[in-house]
């Protein structure tokens, strides 16, 4: 197969590539390996994480289409109250996390009607579930890529001009050769205040396998897993108690904490207040990422709120997955900790009455569309980092660092983003790291390796640090990376130039930002602080 743009991956910013590749009028091939676009959003059932003036701005246009498309759906299919039905800024499950949680199977309802006129034009193919098993290369281009079909014995091979890597582990760097970066840099080369002395490239952040719960009568009590006994009883040398308690350390303090679970309270979802800067909002676990709030909806329609299990007790660290041999055991590991978190929560997790275990708790698989109950895929939180012409790094955000000067501005910059610098424990026995941040921007040079020509990055494989993709890795920017870097591959395509030579020549460079901002993208923030 050919076409002009070949897009591996289908998370937000392999979505995003394709629908700006595919809007300025090339044809695109987009894969996927699982069995919903969307990535973290969808198949890894994560709600959104997002800044404090999401609803305002602080995002790309097509990105804010997504959010609308998302309340949208819910007014015109879902059986809401008026009250909720009539609230501009409808947060479906009224979790703390998000202005907007919501089911999974909504995000991937809209995003592909965001993609079904150019699937009817002609003009995109998806190919899924397929996943990339080797490229070919001629010196510093990329040639080909070959894609297997995850369940049966099937190989497509693809060749396009421009090939962008939006799979959540950066899998095309090693299999073209692109030089790529992993787990933590060193002080020595980046200067960050908070990196290590020496470079710990194994040291990467938890893996998490999340999955949706809700609260009914009877006993819902799953299977002891096999592995439980280890999990119940394991405990970090940094976690303050065992990982399967309500104790763990606060993300910003690591003061050890105790935090609440009360499935289905009696709130209003209209007094939630999803801002990170007053309230990170885990006190109450059951709130925290909660996706269905059956206050939202008319009387008998839920018989329960639907909340979603993405908890520091989930998070995987015993290993990376990302460069081992043992990889799937690893991931098989990752859920077998998830079920544990499960079986503990029926059964032995303490009661604010004294009692222990909530066997009414019910794993809602069909939420997340699998089979085995638990999200499709893992919730991978670092990926596989290119080598670029411009690494972000700590000082060029960190609010400790900025202070009232703001975020570094970049000359070259294709978009804006905020959140925290927030790192979970990681592999190498690190404990939260979690730095305040400035609304900070994209530069196009973290966009575009060191050596390769036609190979772009299009989601948390940017050139960002260990530190940095704490910040970067979140929903809107992967979105907003992704889609720069389809309006890239057009316009390199267009003008017969490489990536490179835009960000090198000021007239490119001013007509490719100019068009960056033409397509509703926003590369400047207004005056404001961090947090």
């Amino acid at each position: 197969m050919r076409a002009d743009v070949l897009v591996v991956g289908g998370g937000l910013g392999g979505v995003a590539a394709a629908l700006a590749a595919a809007r300025a009028g090339r044809s695109v091939i987009l894969t996927e390996e699982f069995d919903w676009l969307g990535g973290q959003l969808t198949s890894q059932a994560v709600p959104p994480d997002e800044h404090s003036w999401i609803e305002q701005f602080g995002l790309t246009a097509s990105y804010r289409a997504l959010r609308t498309g998302i309340r949208d759906y819910y007014r015109r299919y879902y059986p809401l109250t008026e009250r909720s039905r009539a609230w501009t800024d409808l947060n479906p499950g009224a979790g703390w996390v998000s202005r907007i949680c919501h089911e999974p199977r909504v995000a991937v309802a809209v995003l592909e009607q965001m993609l079904a006129p150019y699937r009817g034009a002609g003009r995109l193919t998806v190919l899924q579930p397929y996943r990339p098993i080797a490229a070919e290369t001629d010196g510093d281009r990329v040639t080909g890529v070959t894609l297997a079909h995850r369940d049966r014995d099937d190989r497509i091979d693809v060749t396009a001009p421009y090939i962008l890597d939006a799979t959540e582990t950066g899998e095309l760097l090693p299999l073209t050769g692109t030089e790529y970066v992993t787990g933590f840099e060193s002080q020595a080369q980046t200067g960050e205040p908070s990196a290590p002395a020496e470079a710990q490239p194994m040291n990467m952040q938890a893996v998490s396998v999340c999955f949706a719960i809700d609260h009914v009568d009877g006993d819902h009590t799953i299977d002891r897993p096999a592995g439980y006994d280890f999990w119940r009883d394991y405990k970090p040398d940094f976690w303050g108690d065992r990982l399967l308690s309500w104790r763990s350390p606060h993300p910003r303090t690591l003061e050890i904490v105790e935090r609440s679970f009360t499935p289905n309270p009696d709130d209003d979802p209209l007094s939630v207040n999803a801002d990170q800067r007053v309230n990170p909002g885990d006190g109450n676990l059951w709130t925290f990422r909660r996706i269905a709030a059956r206050r939202n909806f008319t009387d008998g329609s839920y018989g329960s709120d639907i909340t979603l299990v993405n908890w520091p007790m989930i998070d995987y660290f015993e290993s990376p997955v990302i460069d081992v041999p043992n990889a799937s055991w690893h991931l098989a590991k990752a859920r077998e900790l998830s079920y544990s978190v499960l079986y503990w929560l029926q059964t032995e997790a303490p009661r604010p009455d004294g009692g222990a275990g909530f066997p009414g708790l019910r794993l809602r698989g069909d939420v997340t569309g699998s089979r085995d109950g638990l999200a499709q895929a893992p919730y991978v939180r670092e990926s596989r980092r290119i080598r670029a012409e411009y690494t972000v790094v700590e000082q060029d955000l960190s609010l400790a660092v900025r202070g009232h000067h703001g975020a570094v501005q970049y000359p070259d910059s294709v978009g804006v983003g905020m959140y925290r610098i927030d790192l979970h424990p990681s592999t190498g026995g690190d404990n939260y790291i979690d730095v305040g941040s400035c609304p900070f921007e994209v530069p196009l040079g973290a966009l575009i390796p060191q050596r390769m020509e036609n190979l772009l990055p299009a989601g948390k494989n940017i050139g960002t640090t260990h530190i940095t993709n704490g910040s970067y890795r979140l929903h809107p920017v992967e979105w907003n990376v992704g889609e720069v870097a389809g309006l890239l591959a057009d316009f390199c395509l267009a003008r017969g130039e490489s990536p490179r030579a835009v960000r090198g020549t000021p007239r490119l460079l001013a007509e490719f930002t100019d068009r960056v901002s033409a397509s509703g993208v926003e590369r400047r923030w207004p005056q404001i602080a961090g947090y």
